[in-house]
């Protein structure tokens, strides 16, 4: 862990994240880049501030704040269109403030004592559901559909394997034991990717999160109190 102090760590993550909204907007404003695209390197490089997060031991306080501040952000953004790399294109959806709140929720609830099952959550969300969308959007030949959202079967197995490796990878880092890490990685993994399949108005990216890092916890605390 980083040995900074909060009045470096901040400024920090805060240079991080306008670089990277930068970045998604030039892209969307000066090039013909698809603007889902540009949406989802913001939803991948977002979720990435938690591994900064973590590294600089930001105060829970603080990473509350921030989710408040940004689902606020996110709220203004769908009525004034100052930052489309923010939001959806083509499809009504609250992605952004959801995935705002899930930040929010897990800070909460988990990052003073256990701070790796926050990472768990907001990495799978991150990066699962990132990767799957387009995966599926640019190979996705088997598609499905449930309660009117979109998937594919190759963006599904993307989220799948995405989540098994993000679990897993934290839990052994964390926990060292290999086989019960991976092994609540696998569940892990099936629960994440079947929450990622209700998409509807965007709720997936609060469903997946916090499924992710519930059942990642409750499995974790099942299995120390039978050793």
């Amino acid at each position: 862990m980083s040995d900074l102090p909060l009045s470096l760590s901040l400024p920090l993550i805060l240079f991080y994240l306008t670089v990277l909204v930068l970045a998604a907007e030039g892209l969307n404003r000066l090039t013909d880049t698809h603007g889902e695209f540009t949406r989802k390197i913001v939803h991948i490089g977002s979720g990435n501030v938690v591994l900064l997060a973590w590294w600089l031991q930001i105060p829970t306080t603080i990473g509350i704040g921030a989710a408040i501040v940004a689902g606020i952000i996110a709220l203004l953004s769908y009525s004034v269109p100052i930052l489309p790399s923010l939001n959806s294109v083509g499809r009504k959806s609250l992605g952004t403030f959801f995935y705002a709140v899930s930040f929010g929720v897990l800070f909460a609830c988990f990052w003073t004592k256990y701070p790796e099952f926050t990472v768990i959550g907001i990495l799978i969300m991150a990066w699962g559901d990132g990767l799957a969308a387009v995966i599926g959007q640019r190979f996705g030949q088997h598609p499905y559909q449930i309660f009117g959202g979109k998937k594919s079967l190759e963006g599904s197995l993307t989220m799948f394997l995405v989540s098994f490796l993000m679990a897993g990878l934290i839990l052994t880092s964390t926990q060292g034991n290999p086989l019960s890490s991976w092994g609540i990685a696998l569940v892990v993994a099936m629960v994440a990717t079947g929450l990622e399949s209700f998409s509807w108005l965007g709720i997936d990216n609060l469903l997946v999160p916090l499924g992710s890092t519930f059942c990642a916890f409750y499995l974790s605390r099942i299995i120390i109190l039978t050793n």
